[in-house]
């Protein structure tokens, strides 16, 4: 006999989970409710007199709108969110919508991974979801506050979904510290593909290029090398050397000997989050032989030092000669007094 009485409440419960336009306003101030992606902006058409709404992520205020009918949002989040509005100044209105629309997750991109590399390269790639539908097709997009770049080059598996993507030249974008989304969209005629992101710095995902090594020269005793290496975006850089040698004795390398070496770059201050920089060409130097490689850019540096020292000389072996005649004029002209 309790059964009617519980299905009365369950009744009166749902019924009170409606919005309150949908109960009481046949004409709400508020409609079109909408999400503008690409601006990230919550939209809504007004009428009325309505001075002041609150816009609501998950519960949770965001922001009021008092003047302009949409909120804006910062990052959308590719996890459903509750957004909702609020008449917070005269007749109590509310509405809400769910975004992104809902859709099977595991039909969304898998395993999405991006790396900066070669200086000025950007490569991320991703798996087909393992429920994805048949006809699904990602799309890929960078995203940087406001401005956003589709993906200009895809690679395709054997199904022809897209699931790589590469920019030439990220050089066109080198804020060094702004955070980047990485985005991936889905779509397919059968059903709704949640979308995928991550956010990073790009610094943190960049392999440093391999060192160019520039200068290279040894003898019996020494050994010297000078590299440089290009980054857009990691200003602190610490290096590795690998050296082949089957005796090695010091790391000054005196008495070298022959032996091969290779360098790369690293972040000295996130070097263990960050993967690892590309080795350099390795490079073979044969120091124990008298005919040595010498530096040529040494010679740059001491021909003129060896101008200076001739143009010495010569002026002191002049100021000599002179000074010798002074001298012999001197011991004439006593001797032709002396005789008179």
């Amino acid at each position: 006999m309790a059964l009617p009485g519980l299905a009365a409440l369950l009744i009166l419960i749902c019924c009170s989970m409606t919005t309150d336009h949908a109960i009481s306003d046949p004409d709400p101030p508020i409609k079109n409710l909408r999400i503008d992606p690409e601006r990230k902006r919550l939209v809504w058409d007004q009428h009325g007199n309505v001075s002041e709404i609150g816009c609501y992520v998950n519960s949770k205020i965001l922001r009021k709108a008092t003047k302009n009918p949409y909120c804006t949002l910062g990052d959308l989040s590719c996890e459903v969110k509750n957004y909702t509005v609020k008449v917070m100044k005269g007749q109590p209105f509310s509405d809400w919508i769910l975004y992104p629309t809902q859709g099977n997750p595991r039909a969304a991109a898998d395993n999405l991974t991006c790396r900066v590399h070669d200086v000025d390269q950007l490569s991320c790639s991703w798996a087909v979801g393992e429920e994805a539908p048949v006809d699904v097709q990602y799309q890929f997009y960078l995203q940087q506050s406001v401005e956003t770049w589709q993906c200009p080059k895809y690679t395709q598996n054997q199904q022809g979904v897209n699931v790589q993507c590469h920019f030439d030249s990220i050089s066109l974008h080198p804020q060094r510290q702004a955070q980047f989304r990485f985005l991936v969209n889905g779509t397919s005629g059968d059903s709704e593909i949640p979308c995928r992101v991550m956010i990073h710095r790009l610094q943190e995902i960049e392999i440093l290029a391999a060192p160019n090594i520039t200068k290279k020269w040894c003898n019996e005793n020494d050994s010297f090398m000078e590299w440089e290496v290009r980054s857009l975006f990691t200003e602190d850089i610490k290096y590795e050397l690998e050296i082949q040698k089957t005796e090695l004795k010091s790391l000054r390398l005196r008495n070298p000997g022959p032996y091969t070496v290779k360098v790369k770059a690293m972040d000295s201050l996130f070097f263990g989050r960050r993967p690892p920089g590309q080795w350099s060409a390795p490079q073979h130097l044969d120091c124990g032989s008298k005919n040595a490689s010498f530096p040529f850019w040494l010679v740059y540096l001491l021909a003129p030092l060896g101008a200076l020292l001739l143009v010495g000389l010569v002026f002191l072996c002049r100021s000599g000669n002179a000074r010798r005649r002074n001298i012999i004029a001197s011991i004439r002209l006593c001797k032709r007094e002396n005789s008179a």
